[in-house]
Formats: structure tokens, C-alpha cells, sequence
């Protein structure tokens, strides 16, 4: 009970702390799944059993569960590897990164560190996934801090010094380092000289390092596909603002529309290849709010395509819902909007229903077309052809990440509220234009939404015609 109480103090030292933080979200998610039941369940709490059991047994379908925390664990993965973080630095509160010489990413007023028994939990999710390559050093900040800790740890949880050693070891075999696996065997001996288990270990590693072996045990490690796909210079992730190109400018603009006349919309092209404009103050903060706030009772976990079939998927990590024109006025002038801004006609079927978009703690897409690159793809299913552009509006600000990275060309947007981004999917001959691969970059601290409008090929023939040239 002392250190539970401890925990929850030092989490909320700062009344202006939010889980905007995403080591903040992991805590108070951890606190919520496992550590408030040890409480509940231990024997500390004998006195107050029943009631303490019913008055959790009430809410405790609404609490996070074990696929809830590993979820936040492996988000906070994901920002360490697109954001290149320190270990180290996470474990302390702050969001530094690991190459010297980098100011941190992002400054929270309050720095929520990790306790050793978070770090530990860190490690193990990925450590019985076989993922080696973050277990390790979060297995090791655990060792780290659990030394510290003098004995003062989680027992009911199953973490503590012994049993951060045992993964940590066990992983270093995996990866080939049999010389440190056994160092920390014989440090795990220290505590339970009588575990059979870890006697034999120790008996396998001195055989195996007498016999030369220990490059045949390592296992592969590869860093994972974002880390590859995504992975530049730091700055990108920084959210610098755009590389200015002698063709890029900013215009007030009426498309011909009399709906634009007595407000044009602001733009900037970003690029000229592909064409990517941003159109700043698109909608005004109240607009925003409604469209979250109607879309906030249908968001379901996002899917995306598989074959015929659409699927859920680790490379897409967000909330979705889908809006119909008709189910509030604010809608209906947004999409009169988004008409009079490209000049394409959005009436069903040549357009989908806004899709309104959460990423939270770690939300993230990875490299995608959003138009299809094959002839199976349910966006054929609407008869309309394929996506030949996209509109995505900006909800909301984040404090860092989120950037819509357009991974071919070579550039980032940044998130920008109330702000609307555009580009054209398809080129004038039909073809997938390939530069427009992009993904949304993990949001390391904020709360980021978006609404999609996907415009289809079909209805816009006379809007949008083909050109002279067939490369074109």
C-alpha cells in the first residue's frame, strides 16, 4: 500500500501533468491494469477484502486490460525507435535522443520517470514476443534501477532484481552474447543460489564459450520496418518547418468559386512532386470540436486493406469513424468546402463519407497508398473508380510527432490545427502517382486528430481531364 500511494504522489506532484504525456499514459494505464488489483488482491488489504473487491469488481470492466499495456509498452517502443530515443532518457521523464549533441524532442513540465518495475514490464513485453532487440536495453535500465532500489520492489507484481536478471540473461544468450548472459546468471545465483534452472544455464554458457560456440546462437535482430522506411535525419521528426524550393509559394485562392470569393482559402504549396498543398485555417476551432465530438461515440479500431478483406494491423495504430453529409449541418458546409476548394464533385458515389481519425498514445500509419494498387481492392467495390485525391484536415494540435511524412519525396508536414492537406493520388493519365507513399509518423506527445475525404477518379472526368502527355 506505501508504495503504491508513493507511485500515485509522484505521478501527480504536477496538478498540470497530462497523459498528453505518453510516459505519463503508460503509467497511469499500468497503475489501472496491474498494479491497483495487487493492491486490492494482497494481503495488506485483508481487513478491507470485500469491500475493496466489490467496489473494483464494479469498475473493472472498464479499466485497461493486458492487451492495453502492452499496447502502451509497445507504443513507447515505437517512439524510441522512429524518434531514435535513449532508453536511459525515457526511464528519467525526458524524450531525449540517444545520438549526442540533439536537443530533447519534446519538454514536458513534469517529468514522469519510470520505476524499475515499469521498466521491467517494458522489457518483457517485448521480451516474450522474442523481440531481443528492445528487451534488452529496457531489461537492462530495469537491473539498473532495481540495484538501486536496495531490495525495496514489486514481489506481488513479479518484478524484481532476480527476475529482471533471469529475462535479461536469457536475452543476451539469444543474441549472441554468452560471456554476459553468464555474468548475470551467476549475479542471479547470488540471491537464489538453489534455482536448478539458472545452475544449468550457467553449466550450458561456460560449455558453450569453452566450445567457441556462441556466434551459432545468436538470433537475428532486425530493427522493424518503420525504423527502416521512416528513418533519416533526426530533423525530420522534429517537425522542422519545410525546405523552401524556388517553384513553392503561398496564394490566396478562389478555384473560381463563388463560395471562395469573400474568404479565399490560404494556401501554401509544399510540394510541387507530387502536388501537395496546405490550406491553413480551413475550418474554424468550433467546427473541429463538433466533428470530434460526433465522431467520438463510433470510433472503432481502425482497419485497413487485405485483399478483398480489411483487416486490423500493427502498422496502423488509431481510432476511426465514418460520417455522413447528413448528420450535421457542419458537415455539410465542410464538404461544400472541400468541393469548391479542388473543383471536384463529391456527390455519392464519387467521394466516401468523412473519416474522422484519432492517434493516441503512439498512433501511428505506416508508408501507404491511400490509392489502390490493385484491382481487388474494396475501394473498387464502390464503383467509382480508383482514389484520384485526399483531403486531410489537421483537428487538433500535438506537442511533437505526428507529421505526415511523404517518404519517396522526401519531405514532412507537420501537424498544423484547423488546416487542410491536399494532394493528388492519381496523375492525369490515371496512373498511381508512386512519390505520394507517405506515413503519419508516431505522435510523441499530444492528442492528434484528423478527417480524411477521399475523392474518386469517376465524376471527375470534365474537373479534372487528361493531359497531353500520357506520362503525365
Amino acid at each position: 500500500l506505501p508504495r503504491f500511494y508513493e507511485k500515485v504522489q509522484a505521478l501527480h506532484q504536477d496538478p498540470e501533468a497530462s497523459v498528453d504525456n505518453p510516459l505519463l499514459a503508460f503509467s497511469l494505464i499500468k497503475r489501472l491494469h496491474s498494479d491497483w488489483p495487487n493492491v486490492v488482491y494482497s494481503e495488506e488489504a485483508t481487513e478491507n477484502t470485500q469491500a475493496l473487491q466489490e467496489g473494483f469488481q464494479e469498475v473493472e470492466g472498464e479499466l485497461p486490460g493486458a492487451e492495453d499495456l502492452a499496447g502502451a509498452a509497445r507504443a513507447l517502443m515505437r517512439l524510441q525507435d522512429v524518434y531514435r530515443l535513449s532508453v536511459e532518457g525515457m526511464a528519467k521523464g525526458s524524450f531525449q535522443p540517444a545520438a549526442s549533441g540533439y536537443p530533447p524532442l519534446y519538454s514536458p513540465g513534469h517529468h514522469a520517470a519510470l520505476s524499475a518495475d515499469d521498466c521491467f514490464h517494458m522489457g518483457k513485453v517485448a521480451y516474450d514476443t522474442g523481440d531481443f532487440y528492445h528487451s534488452i536495453p529496457w531489461l537492462e535500465e530495469a537491473v539498473g534501477l532495481f540495484r538501486l532500489s536496495h531490495g525495496s520492489w514489486n514481489p506481488e507484481d513479479g518484478s524484481s532484481l532476480e527476475a529482471a536478471l533471469d529475462h535479461l540473461a536469457f536475452a543476451y544468450y539469444r543474441a549472441g552474447n554468452i560471456s554476459h548472459a553468464l555474468s548475470l546468471s551467476k549475479e542471479f545465483l547470488h540471491y537464489e543460489p538453489s534455482n536448478q534452472r539458472v545452475v544449468r544455464n550457467v553449466a550450458k554458457y561456460q560449455e558453450l564459450l569453452e566450445l567457441g560456440q556462441a556466434a551459432k546462437a545468436a538470433a537475428t535482430i532486425s530493427l522493424p520496418l518503420l525504423l527502416h522506411l521512416l528513418l533519416g535525419p533526426l530533423s525530420v521528426f522534429s517537425q522542422p518547418y519545410l525546405e523552401r524550393l524556388p517553384r513553392l509559394s503561398c496564394s490566396y485562392e478562389t478555384n473560381g468559386s463563388p463560395y471562395l470569393l469573400l474568404q479565399p482559402a490560404k494556401k501554401e504549396l509544399v510540394q510541387a512532386q507530387p502536388h501537395v498543398a496546405l490550406y491553413h485555417d480551413f475550418i474554424s476551432d468550433s467546427e473541429a470540436e463538433t466533428i470530434k465530438g460526433l465522431a467520438g461515440p463510433w470510433l472503432q479500431r481502425s482497419v485497413v486493406a487485405s485483399g478483398e478483406q480489411q483487416q486490423e494491423a500493427e502498422y496502423r495504430i488509431s481510432k476511426s469513424a465514418w460520417l455522413k453529409a447528413t448528420v450535421d449541418p457542419v458537415v455539410v458546409s465542410l464538404e461544400k468546402r472541400i468541393a469548391a476548394l479542388t473543383g471536384l464533385d463529391l456527390r455519392p458515389p464519387y467521394a466516401e463519407h468523412l473519416q474522422v481519425v484519432n492517434y493516441g498514445l503512439g498512433g501511428h500509419y505506416e508508408p501507404h497508398f491511400d490509392h489502390a494498387t490493385s484491382m481487388k481492392s474494396p475501394l473498387y467495390r464502390m464503383k467509382s473508380g480508383n482514389r484520384i485525391a485526399t483531403v486531410m484536415i489537421y483537428l487538433s494540435s500535438v506537442q511533437a510527432g505526428g507529421s505526415t511524412a511523404f517518404i519517396y519525396a522526401n519531405f514532412s508536414v507537420p501537424v498544423v490545427k484547423n488546416a487542410a492537406l491536399f494532394w493528388w493520388n492519381l496523375r492525369r493519365s490515371g496512373a498511381g502517382d508512386g512519390d505520394t507513399l507517405h506515413g503519419a509518423c508516431p505522435v510523441l506527445a499530444g492528442d492528434k486528430w484528423v478527417a480524411n475525404k477521399w475523392i474518386h477518379e469517376h465524376g471527375q472526368e470534365f474537373r479534372r481531364p487528361c493531359g497531353a502527355d500520357p506520362s503525365d
